[in-house]
């Protein structure tokens, strides 16, 4: 009687661990398609009304290396978080249900790449928000005028909507990877807590 009792509680956690990969993995894979899918929404808006999407300001050639890394980075946690529902079909069918090393490694495959994407995410915008403080610093501090009329050898370049359009864009990118890192998070204490008491 205690022995069904116990596996009975057994089956009760591993489904309660299959149901969270599944509602998390959904939950984060569409939270991040539509956080991810506004920078692109908002930069095409850019375009379209500005004919560019960089604006008049010549930024540093490093940040367009970083922001295609970043970007590349937040479309693998997409693609990782898609594999989530799968992976809790698996941990609920006790034939294919794979070990906690397995389970555990894939969580941590996806947090690791989603703090990359934030580490670059934090990098590209200090990088950004540097460079037009030094612009703002370089002009005559009016208080009101952002465009550089005097000669300098910044070129006559100036701050401009477009620039703000990018970094909301970036902060919205960042904003989906610390989602994606906290529910990372919580899948990876789940499955430890999970599998620690199966093996009680």
């Amino acid at each position: 009687m205690l022995k069904k009792l116990v596996n009975g509680l057994h089956v009760s956690k591993v489904d309660g661990l299959a149901r969270t990969f599944q509602r998390t993995g959904r939950i984060g894979f569409w939270t991040q398609i539509v956080m991810g899918a506004f920078p692109v929404l908002l930069m095409l808006y850019v375009f379209t009304f500005s004919g560019s999407v960089t604006g008049p300001r010549q930024g540093l050639p490093i940040v367009s290396y970083l922001t295609g890394i970043n970007l590349l980075l937040l479309i693998f946690v997409v693609f990782w978080f898609s594999r989530y529902p799968g992976l809790g079909r698996r941990i609920a069918d006790a034939a294919m249900r794979p070990s906690e090393s397995s389970v555990t490694r894939t969580v941590w495959i996806g947090l690791i790449a989603s703090g990359l994407g934030i580490i670059f995410s934090i990098l590209v915008m200090l990088i950004e928000v540097s460079q037009m403080l030094f612009y703002f610093l370089a002009t005559p501090q009016g208080g009101v005028p952002t465009i550089q009329t005097t000669p300098t050898s910044l070129g006559g370049s100036w701050v401009s909507a477009v620039d703000f359009a990018s970094l909301m864009a970036l902060v919205m990118v960042l904003a989906a990877e610390v989602l994606a890192t906290v529910f990372g998070l919580w899948l990876l204490f789940r499955t430890t807590h999970t599998y620690e008491s199966l093996e009680d």
